[in-house]
């Protein structure tokens, strides 16, 4: 406990003092300014209790000073922390507060008229981060590590996402390891472009560099042009984005003039480790920014459950294609379809994660995390080979699941929303390769008599129904979908179909 504080993220952050922590549009902030803001944010949570005793907290604020002081006060208040994505239409933001049963909702002024629909659900208490910054400090609870500390939601094989809980003791040991293989210090600068309401912006980027006395600077959105210019410009020396992201800094270096290429690919000199997260990363895309940055992308492998398992060594061959080896203090394995372990090199197999990073359970959902686990292994439903002490992973062993852009998305959810078009009769949602994108959201459907469909025409009505990189990219009207002979939709077979046309 360091004044009052038991929470280690935090109390290590009042040891840094008066050094910079975040950077955003709006100015500059210490460690013992952001602490202070914690503290009046968890004071005017708690509102004269002395516990929350872990009510989910739901919050929807912008990358920022702001979105960092509400999560840590959420968490010094003794809540829950559920972060809410800036750009999922309020269905889906509607979903996550009544799934959590949230009794308390924070955003931003900017915020705050789209909430206005959400706001009068019953034992919801609304406030604004403005107000709970102005409340005096007041004793805090002491929160065991034990405790859960905040719920992300992820897609799964069921038809809505589900909370993955997190507790304190979790979030401890995925920021040691990931600091541990990385070696952060608090000589790092990272610029960070990533969402946080993921684990690769919360814990790999913004924890990480919190934890360590490090500088994050943090953009309101991402945009080519402008992380190049803070590449130039800020002192940077770490960098993580997924593979969409690599593709589009590779295609804004490629518009530049001869000279402007060669100041981008000098300001990448500077940096000592640049991550590619999230998606499979193309070896295109790894050998063409290593060609343009001189950087040989550091990929890992990880999902919301473990936050990170693997990762190619800091020193040492990063290979292509690979994601390298366990993780300091997680241990991995490789099972059959019996949950035999595999021990021969080079036979595939699902991976299967010990350690203190595994989350503690989905939330609300028993039955649903008690088929997550085989033998006190949690099973990722991700398939594998290990080749030369390396592991290179294959892909899903669910055709429900779709990674695009970093995202994991659930096939069955999309499919559920686009049921309800009055053009659609039945669809079927897949993922299909692509470089950008690792998978593109691809949707076939048969349409009710009498009616037509365009793509375009799709995208403008899901716009208020589902987050923008769920909606399918691609779309083909078929006279009926494939079947086996049970009646089951043939996933496989409509992929073939996208990737074939």
């Amino acid at each position: 406990m360091v004044d009052g504080i038991t929470i280690p993220l935090i109390a290590r952050a009042l040891a840094h003092d008066q050094r910079l922590a975040l950077i955003d549009d709006a100015g500059q902030y210490t460690y013992v300014e952001l602490v202070g803001a914690a503290r009046r944010v968890a004071a005017g949570l708690l509102a004269g209790q002395s516990d929350l005793a872990e009510a989910r907290v739901a919050f929807l604020l912008p990358p920022g000073f702001g979105y960092v002081a509400v999560q840590w006060g959420i968490w010094l208040a003794g809540g829950i922390a559920v972060p809410l994505c800036t750009t999922h239409p309020l269905p889906e933001l509607a979903y996550v507060l009544e799934d959590t049963a949230a009794g308390i909702l924070v955003a931003d002024a900017e915020f705050a008229g789209k909430l206005q629909p959400l706001l009068g659900r019953p034992g919801l208490r609304f406030a604004l981060a403005s107000d709970l910054w102005r409340a005096p400090v007041q004793a805090l609870p002491a929160v065991e590590s034990e405790r859960r500390a905040m719920i992300l939601y992820t897609s799964g094989t069921t038809s809505k996402p589900k909370g993955v809980v997190s507790t304190h003791r979790n979030i401890t040991a995925q920021v040691q390891a990931l600091i541990t293989a990385w070696e952060w210090t608090s000589q790092d600068h990272i610029l960070h472009v990533l969402p946080l309401h993921h684990t690769h912006g919360i814990i790999n980027v913004l924890a990480c560099a919190l934890w360590t006395g490090a500088v994050c600077e943090m953009l309101p959105h991402f945009d080519a042009l402008e992380v190049w210019q803070r590449f130039s410009a800020s002192d940077l020396t770490l960098f993580m984005a997924v593979p969409t992201i690599y593709t589009r800094l590779i295609a804004a270096w490629e518009g530049a003039t001869p000279a402007g290429q060669v100041q981008m690919s000098r300001a990448c000199a500077k940096m000592r480790l640049m991550v590619s997260g999230s998606a499979a990363l193309p070896v295109s895309v790894f050998e063409k920014w290593r060609a343009i940055s001189g950087h040989t992308l550091l990929e890992r492998y990880g999902m919301t459950e473990i936050s990170m398992g693997l990762s190619n060594p800091l020193h040492g061959e990063r290979r292509p294609g690979m994601v390298g080896q366990p993780l300091p203090g997680v241990t991995i394995r490789l099972v059959d379809e019996t949950g035999k372990e595999i021990r021969a090199t080079g036979q595939a197999g699902e991976i299967e994660v010990q350690g203190e990073n595994v989350f503690l359970e989905y939330w609300g959902r028993p039955e649903a995390t008690a088929r997550a686990f085989h033998d006190g292994w949690f099973r990722s439903g991700d398939v594998a080979v290990l080749e030369d002490g390396y592991y290179r992973i294959l892909g899903r062993n669910s055709v429900d699941i779709i990674k695009s852009g970093g995202y994991k998305i659930s096939a069955l959810e999309i499919e559920e929303t686009l049921r309800t078009h009055p053009a659609i009769g039945e669809c079927a949602v897949v993922g299909v390769a692509d470089a950008e994108w690792g998978e593109r959201v691809c949707a076939a459907v048969v349409l009710q008599p009498g009616h037509t469909l365009s793509l375009a025409e799709l995208r403008a009505w899901a716009r208020e129904r589902i987050a923008p990189y769920k909606m399918p990219s691609r779309l083909q009207v078929m006279a009926a979908l494939p079947c086996n002979v049970m009646g089951k939709v043939t996933k496989p077979e409509i992929i073939r179909f996208f990737a074939e046309d």
